[in-house]
């Protein structure tokens, strides 16, 4: 993949991440300053390479699974646009996780704050337990408004605890992407989890649950950094 590819690529990520809507040419065109049909030749190629995809024949182009995932590693191996301890959504955790006193309502305080910010569904493991919030949100995306897609969203939700008691997640930040979820590969979630030690365990868990069309770098930066403050703060 060319540079100007991997940058179009990342643009069509955050553009559809946005608005919820194929991505044109014309928008492209726009944002890196060449013609559209400059675009068109270039997302072109990353269709044939599998990068992105075209839903309806008049529409743009949004990201596949395999899109997302060069998107999520150029974002991990650069660490361009994490977040940092001093962005105000990072504080706001913070603040909160701060305030909540014992353990259990720290890590509640978190979640809940992650929903908020990220308008997934947040979830963390509370000794043998696990605490969701946001399912509202998780329904309310575009992506789950058939009945199909519901049936597959509940069943990796239905699944989603045992998974984690069984499989331990060993890495600080992990990202599973669509058909790489081992818990949902039909659903089109997106699975983001942080690991961290509390009182009740040495891997403990806290994340979000989305569509595949997520803001990456920054839901990423905040269940990371959701976990090292509960960490710092109640272990």
């Amino acid at each position: 993949m060319t540079e100007r590819q991997a940058k179009i690529l990342n643009a069509i990520v955050e553009q559809y991440a946005e608005v919820a809507s194929p991505v044109g040419s014309v928008l492209l065109a726009n944002i890196f300053g060449v013609s559209s049909a400059t675009i068109r030749a270039e997302m072109a190629k990353l269709e044939y390479m599998g990068y992105i995809k075209q839903p309806h024949t008049s529409a743009g182009r949004v990201p596949t699974d395999k899109g997302y995932r060069f998107y999520v590693n150029h974002v991990t191996e650069t660490k361009s646009n994490l977040l940092t301890p001093i962005n105000r959504s990072a504080r706001a955790i913070d603040v909160r996780v701060r305030d909540s006193g014992e353990a259990d309502r720290a890590i509640k305080s978190a979640v809940n704050s992650l929903v908020e910010i990220t308008q997934n569904l947040g979830l963390a493991t509370i000794g043998n337990q696990l605490y969701i919030r946001g399912i509202s949100n998780l329904f309310g995306q575009p992506e789950f408004a058939d009945g199909l897609a519901v049936y597959e969203v509940a069943k990796l939700l239905d699944n989603l605890e045992p998974w984690l008691r069984e499989t331990q997640p060993n890495e600080p930040l992990s990202v599973y992407i669509g058909q790489e979820n081992p818990i949902g590969k039909a659903s089109g979630c997106s699975l983001i989890v942080s690991r961290f030690r509390s009182p009740y365990s040495d891997r403990s868990y806290i994340g979000v649950v989305g569509p595949t069309r997520q803001s990456y770098a920054q839901v990423m930066g905040l269940v990371k950094h959701a976990g090292e403050i509960l960490e710092s703060v109640i272990y």
